[in-house]
Parts: C-alpha cells; structure tokens; sequence
C-alpha cells in the first residue's frame, strides 16, 4: 500500500501562486505514475496533472501554461507549482498514485487541501 499526504494549500488573492506537495510512503516498487486531480462541490473529479514513473507529463487544458507539476525521487514527493491562479481553481485538491500489482492498476489518494482564490 501507499500513503500520501498532501500539504501547501490556502488562501491566495487572485493572480497569485501556491505550491502544493505531496510526500508519498509504503511501497512503490511498481508505481505507474502520480497526479492532482480537484474536485468542486456538485461536479465530478478531474484531473489537473500527471507525472509518470518516466518523468511524462500530462496537463489539462485549463492548467497549461499556469501550472507545472515535478517529482523529487530522492524524497518521494510530487509537487505542483501553481501560478496566476483564478478564483475558478478554487477546490479541494487530491494527490493521486498508481500502483501496479498483478498487472492491474490500484489508486491511492490523498486526504485533500483546499485552495481558494479570491478576487
């Protein structure tokens, strides 16, 4: 199993920046990938970045150019650098790792951080 846990969220006005940090635990021998996924009350989860155990990335439309998402091997932990933010990213933001295991693919999740930005 693996256990994330997440930190770095808050308050930012509007045309700021946060970075959020996700240190993961437990074993990782066969991790596919992490990601940050957000999710607003009354909509559907959705994805914001990926990285694989590769170093590919994968961003959605709304993050490109504004957000970059890195790995620091050496200590685990995913992070994701979050600049000129929108009151639209306000959410609570979920860290995400996939494990592979008998070939087949298990997700582990964060507890969550909220972000709010205001104008």
């Amino acid at each position: 199993q693996v256990q994330l846990v997440e930190s770095g969220g808050g308050l930012v006005q509007a045309g700021g920046s946060l970075r959020l940090s996700c240190a993961a635990s437990g074993s990782i021998l066969n991790l596919y990938g992490m990601g940050w996924y957000r999710q607003v009350p009354g909509q559907q989860r959705e994805l914001v970045a990926g990285i694989t155990s590769g170093g590919s990335t994968n961003y959605a439309d709304s993050a490109k150019g504004r957000f970059t998402i890195s790995r620091d091997n050496a200590k685990n932990t995913v992070y994701l650098q979050m600049n000129s933010l929108r009151p639209e990213d306000t959410a609570v933001y979920y860290c995400n790792a996939v494990i592979t295991w008998d070939q087949r693919p298990y997700s582990y999740w964060g507890q969550g951080t909220q972000v709010t930005v205001f104008s």
